[in-house]
């Protein structure tokens, strides 16, 4: 379950990797890929395991200019969405 306090790391599986040719981030894992928004690839960038969520959405808000409340119900529902593929986890 991922709360504000997680402190989200990609999966052992998973890896960022930026693809030239759509000039966009993918998420990879095992036979599979995701290719990411640029504001998803911001997310999947900050899962290093040092921030909480609510760091991470503080980060984004005032990237983004955008009301916190807004950030934090996308970034939970995005990472709980790769929660639930396994290619995130709690660091703790």
């Amino acid at each position: 379950m991922i709360s504000a306090t997680t402190r989200p790391q990609l999966a052992a599986k998973a890896r960022l990797r930026f693809d030239r040719q759509s000039s966009r981030y993918m998420l990879l894992y095992p036979e599979k890929g995701l290719e990411l928004s640029p504001t998803a690839a911001d997310i999947v960038k900050l899962c290093t395991g040092e921030h909480t969520v609510a760091a991470i959405v503080t980060q984004l808000a005032e990237k983004y200019d955008t009301a916190a409340p807004d950030v934090e119900r996308e970034v939970l529902a995005f990472l709980g969405a790769l929660a639930d593929r396994g290619l995130v986890r709690d660091a703790v």
